[in-house]
């Protein structure tokens, strides 16, 4: 149990003998939250929990505050031996109207940084999940080109997310579903057609909804390349047939290939196709049209999406009987819930912002909770270089690529600023801020914390300095404030675990590894550790050692490296 525990289940224990006592009648106890205080002044930690309680009990919240820190200090005071003693407890004060300031004794420190010790890597994760299985979908990019900055955002957040939320403790699938069905592909292989035949020197006319991306010709010259000029023989079907499936292995391979190198990695990859093949598409539409929630108009298919809170009833089915993509997706969301997942977490563009009521109404039509859906929707990005606004690659004059991102910036610098931000704010790249070699670069600032510990670890090698056992190093030799604060942070970081990834936030974890970086910093400025006194040099190495296991912990929930030189 953390010390925010510990002080919780003290303030609950004291408000129950506050009930008991009659400061106020018998009422249910609102929950215990707890916060650090900006002020340093105010204790180590402080709550409002008078004041809750204050509502449902009818009781002022000073005369109930009294009442919990007199029981709270009646129990610090006693002997550590007592079995009702707060041993972690220096004072508990009362500030303003009711808030509760908590002073602790700084053994509470010592033992917390012996804890992370002790852990090693594995400090941080946490069973708070349950174990509840979750399915996340990210990316989803059609595999008709190369993956944008838009796309990146999405993988590097998603990634991020399922990384956070196995170290919660949940259960995690990360899934791509491949639109490798529908008229995208069709688009596809015509606009790949047109381009051959266009080398070829055959005269032809590009489809209007075709695809005009620079690697649409490379991918028609390959085809070239290995089969010259035979498919020309071929009727205009049969070649647009074999052109399909040879870009989607094509454009599939490289979009695989450009997320790989991201970082990006998936447990499954699900085709659109298989839901269009195994006849999943119309069993769904048949379970929903005999339960009522699919009715026939003018020879199509409608969802009664109104019943469920969407702005009109949706087709599923036109009137040629070709499924529209609603009815692929409701048919893939029931194969989701199929599958034995507790809740669905799909990552999606700002576009598919109004998309998300039909599908939730899908998802309550056939029997399933809407809740144990959630959409999470990415907002735009904007790359910025020299203070200008970045609208085109500068190689093709069409939007930036991932690929071509990386290479201007890094994986690492690419995915920090990507998830640097909440994703529900559009997200202003600064190209200049991430190549930079500077203290005002996150992720550069963040990893030479790193680089810096390994520094350290290196001179006690060379110098021959050999650490204690943990039992035997005296952890109460760290009494400066920059160790103190140090230590602090660590102990904050299972918390902000639990609940980054209950928030579905992974900026926050972004935002703890810049703060726990700046705190390493401050103390590596304050403090010598190498060559000072034997006991506080071995206390000060084993601080540091905690700062870089937290650190590799975090840099990897983030998915960047944790560099040993910079």
């Amino acid at each position: 149990m953390n010390v925010k525990d510990l002080i919780a289940a003290a303030i609950m224990a004291a408000a129950r003998q506050a009930m008991v006592d009659g400061v106020f009648a018998e009422t249910e106890l609102p929950a215990v939250m707890l916060e650090v205080p900006p002020q340093k002044e105010f204790g180590d930690f402080a709550t409002n929990f008078a004041m809750q309680l204050a509502r449902v009990a009818k009781t002022k919240p000073r005369q109930l505050a009294e009442a919990i820190t007199s029981c709270l200090n009646s129990r610090a005071a006693l002997d550590k031996n007592h079995p009702d003693a707060l041993s972690w407890l220096r004072e508990a004060k009362i500030a303003g109207p009711g808030f509760i300031n908590f002073y602790l004794k700084s053994d509470w420190l010592y033992d917390l940084l012996h804890f992370v010790l002790v852990q090693g890597e594995n400090y941080g994760r946490t069973t708070t999940g349950g174990g509840e299985k979750i399915q996340v979908e990210f990316v989803s990019a059609n595999p008709t080109g190369p993956l944008h900055v838009g796309h990146g955002r999405g993988a590097a957040v998603g990634s991020a997310l399922v990384n956070l939320l196995r170290a919660a403790g949940y259960d995690v699938q990360a899934e791509y579903y491949i639109n490798d069905a529908g008229n995208q592909m069709e688009n596809l292989a015509a606009s790949v057609n047109a381009r051959y035949l266009e080398i070829m020197g055959v005269e032809t006319v590009f489809p209007e909804n075709g695809y005009h991306g620079q690697d649409i010709i490379a991918t028609a010259q390959r085809i070239i390349d290995q089969g010259g000029a035979k498919y020309l023989e071929l009727p205009t079907n049969e070649r647009l047939a074999i052109f399909k499936e040879l870009a989607l292995t094509e454009k599939l391979a490289l979009l695989k290939e450009d997320l790989e190198s991201f970082g990006v990695s998936f447990d499954k990859w699900f085709s659109e196709r298989t839901i269009h093949d195994n006849g999943a598409i119309e069993a769904t539409c048949q379970k929903l049209k005999a339960s009522g929630h699919i009715y026939e108009q003018d020879g199509a298919l409608w969802l009664k999406s109104t019943a469920y809170g969407d702005d009109k009833d949706r087709v599923v089915v036109r009137d040629n009987g070709v499924p529209t993509y609603l009815a692929a997706d409701i048919a893939y969301h029931r194969d989701k819930f199929v599958r034995g997942f507790d809740r669905l977490i799909n990552i999606w563009g700002s576009d598919h912002h109004g998309y998300i009521s039909r599908v939730k109404a899908a998802v309550a039509a056939m029997g399933f909770e809407p809740e144990r859906l959630e959409v999470l929707i990415l907002q735009m990005v904007s790359l910025y270089q020299n203070g200008e606004l970045v609208k085109m690659s500068k190689r093709t004059g069409r939007s930036v690529t991932l690929a071509e991102l990386i290479e201007e910036v890094g994986c690492d610098a690419a995915r920090f600023f990507f998830i640097m931000r909440s994703i529900d704010s559009q997200l202003d790249f600064d190209l200049d801020l991430a190549k930079s070699r500077s203290n005002e670069n996150p992720v550069y600032y963040i990893q030479y914390a790193h680089a810096r510990i390994n520094s350290i670890f290196r001179q006690t090698q060379e110098a021959g300095i050999k650490m204690p056992q943990l039992a035997d190093i005296s952890l109460n030799q760290l009494t400066s404030e920059a160790e103190v604060e140090l230590i602090k942070k660590i102990g904050e970081y299972p918390e902000e675990i639990a609940l980054a990834a209950k928030e579905r936030a992974p900026h926050h974890m972004a935002r703890y590894a810049h703060e726990l970086a700046g705190l390493f910093h401050s103390f590596y400025n304050q403090c010598r550790i190498i060559g000072v006194e034997p006991e506080l040099q071995a206390a000060r190495l084993a601080l540091v050692t905690a700062v870089q296991n937290t650190l590799r912990s975090v840099l990897g929930i983030l998915g960047i490296t944790a560099p040993d030189r910079m």
